[in-house]
């Protein structure tokens, strides 16, 4: 009787990875992990300009949130990771606009409410996809539905007196015959600084300008603002002819929200003609005068497809926001502003650079 033993095969020694294989196996994992903590948790972000002065100041760095208003899944999905228009240090652009998918957002904790802080993609920057445009941001004065308007520089939302920022900044004229001193204008915290033929226009807070009136070698102090039925024709809808507007008295206008239906008619076809245009994914739209037409046939009445906001910034007088440039769409939300992690002064010198009383402050 034959008896055969079974052996199991000796198995091979499993073949170490190269060291240019791990390190390039860490770096793959890496960038895919910052890349979807990035899409879908939070992004960095930094204050490039004065408009939200003093609520968030030029050096910034901010913590975006994605988690409060759900991430948006990718709109523009051939782009090199990690990047927003084009490659790090470079003109080149970082994305193909070959495919674009239409944007879904997940569900998030909490909705876009009044007097948030928001970033935003800029909507009327028509050269990039949706989702690659400029980060903006501003504070939510309007949500979908409300009814926005602009009194003598107070602003109302559906008829009521909105609750007003805390630093809320306005521009003032100084005038005075001899140069200010750099650390006056430190010691009374402005750094929106423009010198004029006999004086200074400078962005601060109205107690600050109270306090300004005191200093003996300033002569006058004059809040600069647009006096009512004087229209402004860089204001949106950008038509003097009919609406007079300007950023100080402005509107009222409704937010659009979704479901909504409008009749269109010479007073409504300026205001949201863009978005019927631009921002509803309509093919074949065209506008001539009071009416618009998709694929050829007239509509004398439009539903809105998703929700609105009307975004301002708190340095009131010098802010490109919606007042110039119309509505932000939905799929154009980025996340909300909540945490300032960094803030280094741009103009300080050595040992004063960083602010280090902005940092980790809670962003309202």
């Amino acid at each position: 009787m034959n008896i055969k033993l079974l052996t199991k095969p000796e198995r091979k020694p499993k073949k170490q990875k190269s060291f240019f294989r791990e390190w390039g196996d860490a770096i793959l994992f890496a960038v895919i992990a910052a890349t979807l903590i990035r899409w879908a948790t939070f992004e960095a972000y930094t204050i490039p300009t004065p408009s939200m002065e003093k609520s968030l100041l030029v050096g910034d760095y901010l913590f975006v949130s994605k988690l409060h208003y759900g991430p948006r899944t990718p709109r523009t999905p051939l782009q090199v990771p990690l990047t927003h228009q084009t490659i790090w240090g470079t003109n080149i652009p970082s994305y193909s606009s070959a495919i674009q998918l239409k944007s879904h957002r997940l569900p998030g904790f909490s909705k876009v409410k009044n007097n948030d802080v928001v970033v935003f993609n800029y909507p009327p920057e028509d050269q990039y996809p949706a989702d690659l445009r400029t980060n903006y941001i501003k504070r939510c004065i309007g949500i979908a539905g409300d009814k926005v308007e602009v009194r003598d520089m107070e602003v109302y939302v559906n008829g009521i007196l909105a609750t007003k920022p805390e630093k809320l900044q306005y521009s003032y004229y100084l005038m005075t015959e001899n140069a200010i001193n750099e650390k006056t204008f430190e010691e009374y915290d402005i750094t929106d600084i423009n010198m004029v033929q006999g004086g200074y226009i400078v962005h601060t807070m109205p107690e600050t300008a109270e306090k300004l009136k005191a200093l003996d070698f300033i002569k006058e102090v004059h809040l600069l603002k647009d006096p009512a039925g004087v229209a402004d024709p860089s204001v949106y809808p950008n038509l003097p002819s009919r609406f007079k507007w300007n950023k100080d008295n402005y509107g009222p206008v409704q937010v659009p929200k979704e479901g909504q239906t409008i009749t269109l008619d010479s007073m409504t076809v300026p205001l949201y003609e863009t978005v019927i245009r631009k921002y509803e994914g309509n093919e074949n739209v065209e506008v001539k005068g009071d009416q618009i037409f998709i694929a050829g046939k007239e509509i004398k009445t439009y539903t809105f497809k998703q929700n609105y906001y009307f975004m301002m910034g708190d340095n009131r007088h010098n802010s490109a926001d919606s007042r110039f440039w119309g509505f932000v769409p939905e799929d154009h939300i980025v996340g909300k502003a909540v945490l300032i992690w960094m803030s280094a002064n741009p103009n300080g010198g050595l040992g004063g650079k960083i602010r280090w009383n902005r940092i980790f402050n809670i962003i309202h």
